[in-house]
């Protein structure tokens, strides 16, 4: 669908997103969910220590890396977002909001985004949408936000599903992202990002996003008792491991490092069954439990050893 007169600079993002700030871990972040493909590449933008953008309709993707370096440079967001509408000659078919590391946040709603269009901005969050079924989206996300609690993360998919439940995008669903950084900057962006998820066509994307939000957890625990299994601690080790595994439990990787974590502390007929397991599901398995002794990760004697081969 092309507008005459409007200059087209991005995808025509029509949508529901929310940029979010959590008041007690200072964590900032943005959700997005929209009938396009692979929304999460241009609308939602987020930098540790700065704030967080979200531009769409006719999107201005420019808006995402604008927004960040006006807020880098000291702007409030109703700075930045005016600054940024002002020189845009498309401004009345754009929505865009940004907020600061502060929590303080600001919008804009053009006055030809397709209807039903809104946004609500307030300490925390900003909820905007266009082009949805019904003029109660926004207002029932803003409410979904502010009452809900838990990691920032949960809270901004509560807020899309909000969304849903009011009937969201007039035209259906396709993908959906979610991305949340830390309050402050390591220098090292991979440490800073928090959350990366996005799903980029599926018929469900939301209910695929909450499931991989819950996958990106059990991973999480994965990354930590490697970090423990790394530096010797086993008992830290199997702790994280186990986390994972309840998390995950039909993931075979999960069950497999839980197994280890337990041989690792002295529990290794208990790791048995978890070994048997994961090799009854893929017998590669079986291959990688002597590379592991070698290394020293998989602390088991050769007589073990050699009765799991058998398994």
């Amino acid at each position: 669908m092309l507008v005459p007169g409007i200059p087209v600079k991005g995808p025509f993002a029509h949508t529901y997103s929310i940029v979010a700030r959590d008041e007690s871990t200072g964590e900032i972040g943005a959700g997005v969910q929209s009938h396009w493909f692979s929304v999460g590449t241009v609308v939602p933008w987020a930098l540790a220590g700065v704030g967080a953008v979200v531009t769409q309709s006719f999107t201005n993707p420019a808006f995402g890396p604008e927004g960040l370096r006006r807020l880098s440079e000291g702007s409030t967001p109703k700075e930045a977002v005016e600054g940024m509408v002002s020189k845009d000659d498309g401004r009345d078919f754009r929505q865009l909001a940004v907020m600061d590391i502060q929590g303080r946040s600001f919008a804009h709603t053009g006055r030809k985004c397709v209807a039903e269009a809104g946004h609500i901005s307030g300490k925390n969050f900003s909820v905007q949408a266009n082009m949805m079924l019904r003029n109660t989206v926004w207002g029932a996300m803003a409410e979904a936000f502010e009452t809900s609690n838990g990691p920032l993360a949960d809270r901004i998919v509560a807020a899309m599903q909000a969304a849903e439940a009011e009937g969201g995008d007039a035209r259906g669903r396709q993908s959906a992202a979610l991305v949340v950084v830390k309050s402050k900057s390591t220098g090292e962006v991979w440490k800073d990002r928090l959350v990366d998820l996005r799903v980029d066509d599926h018929r469900d994307p939301l209910k695929e996003l909450a499931r991989l939000l819950k996958v990106h957890r059990a991973y999480e625990s994965m990354d930590a008792g490697d970090a423990a299994l790394e530096s010797g601690e086993m008992a830290a080790a199997l702790k994280h491991y186990s986390a994972a595994e309840k998390l995950f439990p039909m993931n075979e990787e999960m069950v497999f490092w839980h197994a280890v974590g337990m041989a690792n502390n002295g529990s290794f007929e208990d790791a048995k069954p978890l070994f048997r397991k994961t090799f009854k599901k893929n017998s590669n398995w079986r291959v990688m439990v002597p590379r592991l002794v070698v290394n020293g990760t998989l602390r088991i004697s050769e007589g073990q050893l050699q009765a799991l081969l058998k398994e």
